[in-house]
């Protein structure tokens, strides 16, 4: 099944560290050859769950070539690009090279808990910046401020620019507003692996994920089924991984697709302060679960 460029699966991907606290880089070549060669639609680089936080700028620009040089051109490549500057933002995306980035996806600005107004004035900043298409990433959980249903339909429809929206509020009737009004162009992403089946059904083009980084031939096959419209199969994939995908966010992200890599023998279980590895409990749950999954 061809999928239109970003429907289908998208992997958020991890930025595997050394026990040093060095970036990885050999791992993370294993990690995108593991999600590209079984199925996924397109990669996501310097995501919440690349740890981009913590990450220095000169990183952050290894961390993409990497990744655009083991690729190879099989997938499309989604550069993470926010901030809440918007000039220091629109400065970045200017100086960047992004040659073989193929879209920039970009959080609401957070912390300083703009209003509506403010959020559309500085994502039209990015528009005009970026010489990219432009995924919206709405996570009020982590940003502090929602990105309404009205502020989404706006962008979508003032500025081409604007291809879709990475919808990760949990908030189903805003999910409803911005499918029954939006451009037919304009894709609606979700954020959150245990949603993605429930906004497939209400239009939506498929997810940006984070337990596809373990589990990327199960939950690609369970998008594209579900894009097919072949619900009973897709529901069996959706119900196999729920628990997997429950336990991966229990004490946060990126530390429990850190543990399940681990478990997998694909990357190591180093995630870099604040955040902490999870609990001896929770890596043995999601190692009991893993084992009962085929890979």
């Amino acid at each position: 099944m061809q999928l239109p460029r970003f429907s289908g699966t998208g992997i958020a991907l991890v930025t595997p560290f050394k026990k040093d606290d060095s970036v990885d880089f050999r791992a993370l070549a294993d990690v995108v050859e593991h999600v590209v060669k079984n199925g996924v639609e397109y990669l996501v680089a310097l995501g919440t769950t690349g740890e981009t936080p913590v990450l220095s700028e000169d990183e952050q620009k290894a961390i993409v070539r990497h990744i655009i040089e083991v690729n190879q051109g099989r997938v499309p490549v989604v550069v993470g690009m926010g901030g809440n500057n918007t000039a220091a933002l629109t400065r970045k995306i200017n100086s960047w090279d992004l040659s073989g980035v193929d879209a920039i996806l970009t959080a609401s600005p957070y912390y300083n808990k703009p209003s509506q107004r403010g959020i559309h004035a500085h994502y039209m900043a990015v528009a005009e910046a970026s010489p990219l298409p432009v995924i919206i990433y709405n996570v009020p959980s982590r940003t502090g401020s929602n990105i309404s249903a009205d502020t989404t339909l706006t962008l979508a429809s003032e500025s081409e620019k604007f291809i879709g929206i990475k919808e990760a509020s949990g908030d189903m009737n805003q999910v409803m507003a911005i499918a029954e009004k939006k451009p037919e162009r304009f894709l609606l992403i979700s954020g959150d692996d245990a949603l993605a089946l429930p906004m497939i059904s209400l239009g939506g083009s498929g997810v940006i994920s984070v337990v596809g980084n373990a589990f990327p031939r199960q939950f690609s096959e369970m998008v594209r089924l579900a894009l097919a419209n072949r619900w009973e199969e897709a529901r069996r994939i959706h119900f196999s991984l729920l628990e997997i995908i429950r336990q991966l966010f229990t004490e946060g992200s990126p530390p429990g697709i850190k543990a399940a890599l681990n478990i997998l023998n694909i990357c190591e279980n180093h995630v870099r302060l604040p955040l902490v590895p999870v609990s001896r409990s929770t890596y043995a749950k999601l190692d009991e679960l893993i084992k009962s999954i085929p890979i």
